[in-house]
């Protein structure tokens, strides 16, 4: 158990050195590694209009669809409109 946990730790630690760069093409099919300086900024703030992928934008406690679409561009907010998560899919 120790092993694993230890394993994971290492896993999760790595993954934080990956950069836009660094991201799988099939993973940022929506150019979401690109956009990752807006969390933390307002929802309301921001333009996706211009974004080439089809956008949706979820509230706190949203429901979604489980279809995966690498086109699409997800964007997660919380009760502020604070941009807290952006991912393809």
């Amino acid at each position: 158990m120790k092993h694993f946990l230890g394993t994971a730790l290492m896993v999760g630690a790595l993954a934080g050195c990956i950069g836009p760069e660094d991201t799988p093409p099939e993973e940022n099919a929506c150019g979401a590694a690109q956009m990752q300086a807006l969390i933390g900024t307002p929802v309301a703030a921001q333009d996706f209009s211009n974004s080439a992928a089809a956008v949706r934008i979820l509230p706190p406690g949203a429901m979604m669809t489980m279809d995966h679409r690498p086109d699409r561009l997800n964007i997660e907010h919380d009760s502020g409109g604070v941009i807290t998560r952006i991912w393809c899919g």
